[in-house]
């Protein structure tokens, strides 16, 4: 096997190539008396989760191009977002939101909603592109934080609790010359940073949910780490293409291929336990999240299009897509 078979799945459709702005319809949308709401499953609810949850519909159906995931802890929802808007599998039944069907990329799960980047729905009335975009409501309605109409922001990272930002931008527009920056107010201002020592191309960032000085990155030459808010990074990888990276409170998780997809839980010691994998032929982990109220509950996302579930910190897994198609 090619050691290095990934990298060219990865940058020619998962993550470096541009998605279009075309209409997003859904293919094969076709609700049964059988799906429910899963609104009605959570009695404890706040308002804001309610109206949250009650944009969503029954979905089975196949999504594509999923340029992030994470799980939010106002409704317990993991989110995919997708070329055709955000999915979310919740209690064992997947919903979609409806008539928000934007093209997601860079998006990032907060603790009440997400923050993404990308192209809008050609039905929205958006300026393409997004620039980047803050929901609280589930989707429903958006803060724009900049940029629309300017950049589509592929790789970047948002602090779970914080809302404070770091991100690659891939050409100057009005307030950013093309490189690494971040915001330390969640989004209200931005300075430049150096980057030094962050090597090869960069596929995935990810922020501490607390602490916005630790960034990391997974890039064809590995995985790095920042604790200076990104001017400057240590690989803490060797031969190895790094390919996922996400920040639990109390941990680093990261993905990296050579002969086999492998993931990492690295704490912030620095002390490292490779987490045991479902049987993956040659495919490696692209996104992880971590269930905010149980930590032993994982989920990982695959090149292949391929997404597990673990409640038991990887002793067990169920898959709940299969190439895209929904379980």
């Amino acid at each position: 096997m090619k050691k290095n078979w990934l990298w060219p799945v990865m940058a020619a459709g998962l993550f470096i190539s541009a998605c279009s702005a075309e209409t997003a319809q859904e293919e094969t949308e076709d609700p049964t008396d059988t799906a429910t709401e899963s609104a009605e499953e959570t009695e404890t609810a706040s308002a804001v989760d309610s109206a949250a949850m009650e944009l969503e519909v029954p979905f089975d159906g196949v999504m594509d191009h999923v340029h992030g995931m994470g799980y939010i802890e106002e409704n317990g929802g993991l989110y995919f977002a997708s070329h055709h808007g955000l999915k979310v599998h919740r209690d064992g039944k997947w919903t979609e939101i409806e008539d928000q069907y934007h093209d997601f990329m860079g998006f990032n799960a907060t603790a009440t909603g997400f923050v993404s980047s990308g192209h809008p729905d050609m039905q929205s009335g958006m300026q393409n592109p997004l620039g980047i975009k803050r929901s609280d409501d589930g989707g429903e309605t958006f803060e724009d934080l900049g940029f629309e109409g300017e950049t589509d922001f592929h790789e970047m990272a948002v602090g779970y609790n914080t809302n404070n930002l770091f991100v690659f931008n891939p050409q100057a527009n009005s307030e950013m010359e093309t490189g690494f920056h971040r915001s330390d107010d969640a989004g209200e201002s931005w300075q430049q940073t150096a980057a030094e020592g962050l090597e090869g191309k960069v596929t995935y960032l990810a922020m501490h949910p607390d602490d916005s000085m630790m960034i990391a990155a997974a890039s064809n030459q590995g995985i790095f780490l920042s604790e200076d808010g990104g001017e400057s990074f240590t690989r803490i990888t060797e031969g190895e293409l790094g390919t996922a990276a996400f920040f639990s409170e109390d941990a680093l998780y990261y993905g990296t291929y050579s002969e086999q997809a492998k993931l990492v839980k690295r704490d912030l010691s620095g002390e490292e336990q490779e987490i045991s994998l479902p049987e993956m032929t040659e495919d490696g982990v692209v996104y992880v999240a971590q269930h905010p109220e149980n930590p032993e509950q994982l989920a990982i996302y695959t090149v292949k299009g391929h997404a597990w579930q673990t409640q038991d910190a990887g002793e067990n897994w169920t898959q709940i897509l299969n190439a895209g198609q929904v379980q």
